[in-house]
């Protein structure tokens, strides 16, 4: 056919017409106005291609900025949306014009040659527009305004032609038409308001324009909220980055910062607007939610296509109807292409607006959570009302479910809309038949509603039983030296597995419901479709799309979930500290900077609780600045009285002042409220009566070193400086009258080595002079040490005495008021406070004292005199110090090997296989980890995942039949006939179709059922793998040598019992069960529509390639961002927990401010890593969501032009597409199930790296039946040619020892993997026996006081063997008997976790009874009175002597006159044994080790 402009028709009608006469006016040839509409888009064509390809720079924009992002015209997003309208009415008008021109004998080109140049400079516009706009050249605007101008005027010459000639709105050409005209008329509006906006032209003074904020700070990564409307919906802007991910792991740096708005202080400000923000994701949830039901219309159009036609002839052309076009097969397969690309565009806009704000609203709440716990009652956490536990659960728990909540939200705003859409389709469809399905729908939903509320009981359930078990696990791995010498590892262990059985049970009934939940959602659209056939039969034809639109009804139903946010509400009414002017200034101030309105602070005001009158009670003390206060007092109360909540005043009576520049001390017995008078001078008690002044220079200069020792999780010279400016002169004086130096060179990395609970663990000493060097460090007129000595040994004690606070903050004319026990320290006060049972006994200097009250001054000195006796000052013994130094370097010396040893294996590893490890080779982190799925899958059983894999095909296998059953049907009942394929396939065509019916339900019944077989084999398989990873890791964790726990951090140990045994037992079966679920259906639907029309194997080549680099590169960029979330996540965390630890400190420095501002930059990284999260999920779902709509179209295009052909009936082509459609929905989570699980099997891997652990050698070569009952009965010990080392690597720590213990012997001093020698013990060598029986016939107790959760009679007995009366007289022995007769309960009275509810020494003493329990005949005491005071030990060394005159009692000790009464005493220095007698003996020798002691200890 020849090709022609107008076209060479010669007759219709048999007239003779020629195209190109103009006899009837120009304007009148049809021909001549289509040539016309040509010339505005040749016309910007022509102008534009060489700006664009030339190119101009951009220097205009001076700001150095992301050039390509700076959005600033007017009507920005307007022009955008407007140009795609337009792109998609010239493709519909391209349509029209080819299908019309089909209806010509000659091909007449005007018809679509104007749509598509119209396309081609639509799309040129746009591209055009965004070059000028993003290099700020707005004059070359004009062109574009000048093509609008002259588009606009020949597409109305147009329309007004047809309306003249009677072409009207039944015909599609002149609605095409007008909607043309409108469409230019607006974006000539557009243009105008540019130009009135900007005075760009025709004005004598253009507007300047500067960018914003966030686009100048080259630092703001996420362009999201600034890039334009097509990056904004594909995410182009994301390729860079995640392409990059490839080539080199993402860090943070390369995320950057958030955008100002998105940042937690600003949404902190703007909390109560989040809400009414998320509507904005409800016209996009609407829009594609509308579009949805667009999908099953197009298809039933393609499948009952008929061609009708119509002719008109006007213009000598033909003109097609408007519903004519929709019944083209082609053009509803085009359709169906842009209604599903634009559904999917809308729903990721209304998922991304959803993500936002919820992150936005999670940075608010943190900030709030913050801000009042900064000001949370000191009382409310030591009382236990608030635990750190529940802080940690507001944060991590309860902000995430409430974001979570408002990602759902945009599906309750749309729930309205499917199902009302959905009835009313339904209805179209199977008439009145659709009310019974609905009903059933409705009568099943209280069922799911039923199944929803036991799903989050057990889930509650299984959540107790977890913490349960860990707070178990945690005291086992505290405790674990004890455990293992008592031989009771295997008691503890059984009880972990108790409450391990009863948290799986819970996990079983959730896997149960979970199944029953997805049962019911398969089930009731079934049940629905066949309660209407029963009914009354509709049309089988209809059953398919009826089947498709019930199950979109029953979706909206099973996503109805409700979040419960009580806790938050209850946290945030808790009481707070008192409303002090001081506090609240520096608050206002911060909030104020982010603040960019005045006015309006209160949002940052807490919601007042009930007991707001309380909080007005206390303020005026500190506001109302009194005369009195001039004189030289920095601090003094009158008339005090101070609780702690429960009104039961805990100080009474108290009028002190404390002196300026002196060194004030306030001494009295435990618990009579010493450090309680510090906290109540500091503002952290409530007071009852009486008040507090400051004088103003002092208010805001107090440092404070609390009793427990507090550290931050950073450096130690963080710490120490905390937050103030460095001054190394300064620093090195605090550090040496701390002597921290020689603590500091044994740290790795120095003082630059981070502490804290996540970095080195220190001792308790180590740890409180890092708390005194920062209080002393702090320029600051006033200083607050509470018990400083208390973990110090007496030099340490000393040398912080007489350079730290004599010499260093005296000089310095500081205030000093230090609480203590140490009373020959007193001489140096210059004033005292004596007190006693909450009330001040005595106030004044040491000479008033001693004239006024001389029965206390001669109670300090026989005091005085005692404690004297107890110090050994000896340089040559070793001190406390010296052991915690050796500890540290011991944990360090194997921690190193450990490691070197660790980093070998791993390269070994990397050697064997390509494992995934951060290296920067792309093959490898773009691998999946096999061998750790394996080991996960072997873990469930090889029965289960059989069982998983074969009952997951049967079920797609039984899907795939209903649907192509149901599409035969259909085909013989529109047909009568079954195309030539089926026949073949299913045998001659029946007369009649009553076995469809039955079959139809059979096969229904089956697919139902094996969706319950299907997720219940999943559930299981992934229990049964976390049953066996949980017991096999608890199992050698706990038989694990001592060592490892020396060398192997606690936080480690207990993360795999934590985080990862969550993860396995929770997040990965549902990802399993998911990944399988959504390849199975992506394959299954890929076969059918390959089997229906072979020909789309052919589009399947580029598609599938495609789908492969796009998974690849998301796999490698999603597993780094879920890294950088988890490792943002962690600090957070810690920052609340540590702030929560370290209130009164913090307050008393007076640095909220400092700490609120590291809480917001926290927030604000995890918030940046979790927003690119979602983002790079997003640009993963709108690329396999194109994908997927390619793939309809290329299916839709295959099926046409085979049935054009009459390969295929109807129904099967409805089939294919049906099926081609769910691919959309589940390529994306293919991808994303696989990212995830890769993250998930990282929690499988660590767990399997401690199942390499050593166990100890629990056999021995002789039996355990071999040994006596009654052994050791004599409690003699040999020791031979004894040598003994920690670790192979490390050297002997004792070096050729020999020995010999007599039965009976009280013997003193004494120190692990035997390298030689052998110990003996009554005839029997213990290296012989198995562990077990050796441990479990010695009594020993430990320098550390250990006690578990339980009873009293638990702690002492835990294998319930023993009589009441034999813990009775162990009770005695060890002076406990009376305390816990008091107690409610008596021996069955509550232990908490650690023995908190006793104090130190108490907690030493229920020690020593628990091995009076044990009666063995040899005792081994390892400092065991180290915590206990004087008088108690005196009574405990005679009970020793008594109580164990018959066994045999090894004593380690440091105080040397209490080992003086002991039969043998033994000196050792560095692994050997100096000298080894009676002591009587080792007395005499004058110039002996041992004599020297004693001497010193006078």
């Amino acid at each position: 056919m020849a090709l022609s402009f107008c076209g060479n028709d010669r007759s219709i009608n048999d007239r003779s017409i020629n195209s190109y006469s103009v006899e009837e006016g120009v304007l009148n040839n049809g021909c001549f106005v289509d040539a016309l509409n040509l010339v505005p888009h040749v016309f910007l064509l022509f102008i534009t291609f060489p700006i664009l390809f030339i190119g101009w720079g951009s220097q205009s924009s001076k700001v150095q900025i992301h050039h390509n992002t700076w959005l600033h015209f007017p009507g920005h997003n307007m022009r955008w949306i407007l140009t795609f309208s337009l792109l998609f009415v010239h493709v519909c008008e391209f349509a029209e014009g080819i299908v019309s021109n089909k209806e010509m004998l000659t091909n007449h080109l005007h018809l679509f040659m104007p749509a598509f140049m119209g396309f081609v400079a639509a799309t040129t516009s746009v591209v055009y527009y965004h070059n000028i706009e993003t290099s700020n050249f707005p004059k070359l605007l004009l062109v574009l305004f000048i093509y609008w101008v002259l588009a606009f005027i020949t597409k109305s010459i147009k329309l007004w032609k047809f309306a003249e000639h009677q072409v009207g709105p039944q015909h599609l050409r002149f609605c095409i038409t007008a909607l043309l005209v409108v469409l230019y008329g607006l974006l000539m509006a557009v243009e105008v308001n540019v130009i009135r906006v900007r005075k760009y032209v025709f004005f004598a003074k253009p507007q300047k324009v500067k960018p914003p904020e966030d686009l100048q700070d080259l630092g703001v990564r996420f362009l999201q909220p600034f890039v334009n409307l097509l990056s904004k919906s594909t995410y182009w802007w994301m390729n860079p980055l995640i392409i990059g991910a490839h080539k080199r792991p993402i860090e943070l740096k390369k995320i950057g910062k958030l955008p100002i708005a998105m940042r937690a202080l600003t949404n902190y400000l703007r909390l109560k607007d989040a809400y009414e923000d998320q509507r904005v994701t409800a016209p996009f949830r609407y829009l594609a939610d509308l579009l949805g039901f667009a999908r099953p219309l197009c298809i039933s159009g393609i499948v009952n296509n008929a061609a009708k036609t119509q002719r008109i002839n006007m213009f000598c052309v033909y003109f097609m109807s408007s519903t004519e076009l929709l019944e083209n097969t082609s053009v509803l397969a085009v359709l169906l292409f842009l209604a599903l690309v634009l559904q999917r565009t809308f729903l990721q806009a209304s998922y991304y607006v959803a993500i936002e704000t919820g992150i936005n609203l999670r940075g608010a709440l943190l900030a709030m959570i913050y801000n009042k716990m900064l000001r949370l009652s000191t009382s409310n956490m030591s009382m236990g009302e608030m635990t750190l536990g529940q802080i940690n659960n507001l944060v991590a728990i309860e902000t995430n479910q409430l974001m979570w909540f408002l990602f759902l939200c945009p599906n309750l705003w749309a729930m309205p809309v499917q199902i009302v859409m959905g009835v009313i389709l339904l209805y179209y469809l199977l008439n009145v038949s659709a009310l019974v399905g609905a009903a059933v729908i409705v009568l099943l939903a209280p069922v799911q509603y039923l199944i929803a509320t036991k799903l989050a009981d057990t889930q509650k359930s299984s959540l107790e039983h977890s913490t349960d078990r860990l707070k178990k696990t945690t005291e086992i791995l505290k405790g674990i030296k004890l455990l293992k010498l008592y031989a009771w590892e295997n008691i503890f262990c059984d009880s972990v597995e108790e409450t391990r059985g009863k948290e799986l049970t819970s996990l079983k009934t959730f896997a149960l419901y979970t199944s029953m939940s997805i049962f019911m959602n398969a089930a009731i659209p079934i049940a629905a479709v066949l309660a209407v056939r029963q009914r009354q039969p509709p049309p089988d034809q209809a059953l398919s799309p009826a089947l498709a639109l019930f199950h979109i009804l029953v979706t909206p139903l099973f996503l109805l979930s409700t979040v419960v946010v009580q806790k938050l509400g209850e946290f945030l009414q808790s009481d707070e500290i008192g409303d002090d002017s001081w506090r609240n200034g520096d608050m206002s101030v911060f909030m104020e900077a982010g603040k960019k309105t005045p006015g309006g602070t209160k949002a940052i005001n807490r919601r007042q609780p009930m007991r707001s009158q309380m909080d007005n009670y206390e303020q005026p003390p500190r506001r109302q600045m009194r005369p009195s206060e001039t004189e030289d007092v920095p601090v003094k109360v009158s008339n005090g009285s101070f609780t702690w909540g429960s009104n039961l005043s805990t100080l009474s009576d108290i009028n002190i002042r404390v002196p300026t520049g002196q060194l004030t001390m306030i001494v009295g017995q435990v618990g009579c409220g010493k450090s309680s008078l510090l906290l109540a001078m500091l503002g952290e008690m409530q007071s009852i009566d009486g008040r507090v002044h400051w004088s103003n220079k002092n208010r805001y200069s107090v440092a404070y070193a609390t009793q427990k020792s507090w550290l931050l999780n950073a450096t130690v010279e963080e710490n120490i400086t905390f937050g103030g400016p460095f001054n190394k002169q300064r620093y090195k004086t605090v550090i040496d009258a701390c002597s921290l130096q020689p603590d500091i060179d044994l740290l790795p990395f120095g003082d630059q080595t981070e502490i804290g609970e996540r970095g080195i663990n220190l001792s308790g000493g180590q740890r409180q002079r890092i708390c005194v060097a920062r209080a002393l460090y702090q320029n600051t007129n006033i200083v607050f040490l509470d018990d400083p000595f208390s973990a110090l040994d007496i030099h340490l004690s000393d040398h912080l005495m007489q350079e730290g606070i004599l010499k260093f903050l005296q000089d310095d004319k500081r205030t000093v008021v230090l609480v203590t026990h140490k009373l020959q320290y007193l001489i140096h006060a210059d004033w005292i406070i004596a007190m006693k049972d909450g009330s001040v006994l005595r106030e004044g200097t040491l000479k008033d004292i001693q004239t006024h009250d001389i029965e206390l001054y001669d109670h300090w000195k026989t005091l005085m005199n005692r404690q004297d006796h107890g110090l050994e000052k000896d340089v040559q013994q070793d001190s406390q110090t010296t052991l915690e130094r050796k500890t540290l370097r011991r944990a360090f010396y194997s921690r190193e090997a450990k490691n070197q040893m660790d980093d070998e294996d791993e390269e070994e590893e990397e050697e064997e296989e390509d494992d995934d490890n951060m290296s920067t080779t792309t093959n490898r982190r773009s691998k999946i980890p096999w061998r750790v799925c394996w080991c996960y899958m072997s873990s469930g059983g090889f029965f289960m995942v059989f069982l998983m894999v074969s009952s997951k095909l049967l079920k797609h296998s039984v899907i795939v039949a209903i649907d192509y059953w149901l599409a035969i049907w259909t085909s013989v009942k529109t047909t009568g006939t079954v195309d030539s394929r089926t026949a073949n396939a299913t045998g001659p065509p029946p007369a009649d179709d009553s076995h469809y019916l039955p079959v139809f339900i059979i096969l229904c019944a089956a697919g139902i059922t094996l969706c319950l077989i299907t997720s219940l084999t999943v559930e299981f398989l992934g229990l049964s793998a976390a049953t066996n990873l949980h017991h096999n890791l608890l199992n050698k964790i706990i038989h694990a040598p001592i060592r490892f726990f020396d060398i192997t951090p606690l936080g480690q140990i207990l993360n795999r019992f934590s985080a990862d045994t969550n993860i396995i037992d929770q997040h990965i079966p549902p990802t399993l069960e998911s990944l399988t679920r959504s390849t199975l259906l992506c394959l299954s639907a890929i076969g059918v529509i390959s089997s229906i029309t072979p020909f789309f194997l052919f589009t399947l080549v580029p598609l599938a390639v495609a789908f492969y680099f796009i998974q690849k590169y998301f796999r490698v960029a999603s597993k780094d961002l879920q890294d950088l979330d988890d490792s943002t996540q962690l600090p957070l965390l810690c920052h609340f927990s540590e702030t929560a630890e370290g209130l009164t400190t913090i307050r008393a420095f007076r640095h909220e401010a400092r700490f609120k501002q590291r809480m917001l930059e926290l927030t604000d990284t995890n918030n940046t890593a979790y927003l690119f999260l979602s983002a790079a999920n997003r640009w993963l779902e709108v690329r396999t969501d194109y994908l997927g709509a390619v793939i309809v179209l290329s299916a839709a295009g295959t099926s046409i032009w085979a049935s054009g052909y009459g390969f295929y009936s109807g129904g099967l082509v409805g089939l294919g597409l049906t099926y081609a459609l769910t691919v959309t929905n589940y390529l994306n989570w293919v991808v994303r199930n696989l990212a995830d699980l890769e993250v998930q099997m990282a929690a499988v891997k660590k767990v399997n790296s401690f199942l390499g652990t050593e166990s100890e050698n629990y056999e021995g070569t002789m039996d355990a039946s071999q040994v006596p009952e009654n052994w050791p009965q004599d409690g003699e010990i040999k020791i031979q040619d004894l040598s003994v080392r920690y670790d192979p690597v490390l050297k002997p720590v004792l070096k050729h020892v020999n020995m010999f213990i007599e039965p009976g012997c009280l013997c003193g001093r004494g120190a692990r993997l035997l390298s030689a020698g052998k110990i003996v013990i009554d005839g029997i060598d213990i290296c012989k026996l198995p562990l077990q029986t050796l441990r479990s016939r010695l009594s020993i107790i430990l320098q550390d006081p250990v006690l578990f959760s339980g009873s009293i009679r638990f702690n002492l007995d835990p294998e319930r063997t023993c009589t009441d009366d034999r813990l009775w007289e162990a009770l005695e022995i060890a002076q406990l008997k009376n305390m816990v007769k008091a107690l409610p309960g008596g021996l069955d009275a509550v232990v908490t976790e650690g023995g908190e509810n006793f104090s130190v020494g108490q907690r030493q003493l229920f020690c020593l009874a628990r091995a009076f329990v044990r009666k063995s005949s040899i005792l081994i005491m390892d400092e065991a009175t180290a915590s206990i005071d004087m008088a108690t030990e005196n009574i405990l060394q005679k009970v020793v002597m008594t109580a164990f005159a018959d066994r045999t009692v090894v004593t380690i000790a440091h105080r040397v006159h209490t080992i003086l009464t002991a039969d043998t005493v033994i000196v050792m220095k560095r692994g050997n044994i100096l000298e080894y007698d009676k002591p009587e003996t080792l007395l005499e020798q004058e110039d002996g080790v041992f004599a020297s002691f004693v001497r010193a200890d006078m």
